[in-house]
């Protein structure tokens, strides 16, 4: 069951990976990226990480899909403002990432695993009970200048995004 499952996961993943790239409109790209990180996050599930598959749902589903689409929307791009590509353009760019895939997956296939044994340390840290306890007690510091990085981050890109009145 769980090999069906997975493979599903993985079909789902791979295609709406491709239909992704494909996709002419940007908004349609952005709900199929949304599919894909979704079915990613089931991964995690079946790998029993629960935790790292909400995360991964809040914010990359949730979080950067939302900043992309305010982004795509504040562009305002236009399909037919955009200029098509030359047909030379298109083979030349089919042939470099065909060059670049074929040397990745040459280069996964020619290395080693980095250990040779997994063991056990009686430890569970897929716990959140475990994880929030060392955030909360060793990490507390980071912890909070990273949401203070984030909440500065935010209001510099509201006043970034807002435009400016004239005086006259």
């Amino acid at each position: 069951m769980i090999e069906i499952l997975f493979y599903l996961l993985s079909a789902i993943t791979l295609g709406s990976a491709f239909i992704t790239i494909l996709s002419k409109n940007p908004i349609h790209s952005a709900i199929w990226l949304v599919v894909c990180f979704f079915s990613i996050a089931g991964h995690y599930a079946l790998l029993n990480s629960q935790f790292l598959a909400m995360v991964h749902i809040i914010v990359y589903s949730g979080a950067i899909m939302i900043l992309m689409l305010f982004t795509i929307m504040l562009m305002n791009l236009n399909i037919s403002n955009e200029i098509s590509k030359p047909l030379v353009t298109k083979i030349v760019a089919t042939i470099a990432f065909c060059l670049v895939g074929l040397v990745l997956v040459s280069a996964l296939t020619q290395t080693a695993p980095a250990f040779d044994a997994y063991v056990n340390s009686g430890q569970d840290y897929q716990s959140i009970q475990v994880l929030g306890k060392v955030l909360m007690n060793e990490f507390v510091v980071p912890f909070e200048m990273t949401a203070v990085l984030l909440l500065m981050a935010m209001i510099g890109a509201v006043l970034i995004s807002k435009k400016d009145k004239k005086i006259a």
